[in-house]
């Protein structure tokens, strides 16, 4: 049974097999899903063999389709909302049409899902007692190397989704603030080729400047003043 007019549905981030039995559930139980990309999303529910109409809501036409999906969600029907991977609203749309269901008070729940800020940051043994996401990484490098600094004088593990593009300038300017910063790139998170590539910034930088890595990336920085 349905109870909510949303549930925004955390998904995998890269093996199918780690949805959940709610999560298949709901998405089996509602009228439409909001997705980020509807043939990625398609060929997730074909494997499950679920059947739903898809209503496409991404980064460029999440406010237009807000207050859509609000208006049809108070007439009466139920929506999930899901992303490519991961959870709606996390670096990923959904945000906007949070703010116009708050606005309109319509009613929402959330599903959680397999995380990659978690699962990277007990896989890097960097310190979890406490620690930063900040989402993607800047892409001018003057924003960047604050955003690093701050990273690497912190008292904490900071995370970041980084891409592979851009991964070994990097891991370059981290090392340019300390070459013996700890760090972890995680890739390819739950997926065939998944690789936890640790160690100092510099030992990083003569790594990935050999073998350029590929994939999907999360990095993580052990601060200067974090516990050890």
């Amino acid at each position: 049974m349905i109870e909510y007019p949303v549930s925004f549905v955390g998904l995998p981030i890269g093996n199918r097999e780690d949805i959940t039995r709610r999560a298949l559930e709901v998405l089996q139980g509602v009228d439409c899903i909001c997705c980020e990309d509807t043939r990625n999303t398609g060929m997730l529910l074909t494997h499950y063999g679920i059947k739903k109409p898809l209503l496409s809501l991404h980064e460029h036409n999440e406010a237009q389709r807000a207050p859509e999906v609000a208006t049809r969600a108070l007439a009466g029907e139920r929506f999930a909302v899901v992303t490519d991977a991961g959870m709606p609203g996390v670096s990923d749309p959904g945000y906007r049409l949070i703010q116009e269901l708050k606005k309109r008070e319509v009613a929402f729940t959330v599903l959680p899902d397999p995380s990659a800020v978690v699962t990277a940051l007990v896989g890097s043994g960097l310190p979890s007692d406490a620690f930063f996401f900040g989402g993607f990484l800047p892409v001018k490098s003057g924003r960047k190397a604050a955003v690093l600094q701050a990273a690497v004088l912190a008292e904490h593990t900071s995370i970041f989704y980084e891409s592979p593009f851009r991964i070994v300038k990097t891991v370059q300017a981290l090392a340019a603030i300390d070459p013996a910063v700890p760090v972890c790139v995680a890739r390819e998170l739950t997926k065939v080729y998944e690789t936890y590539h640790r160690g100092s910034a510099a030992e990083l930088l003569a790594e990935f400047t050999a073998h350029p890595p590929k994939g999907e990336m999360v990095v993580l920085i052990g601060g200067q003043n974090a516990p050890r």
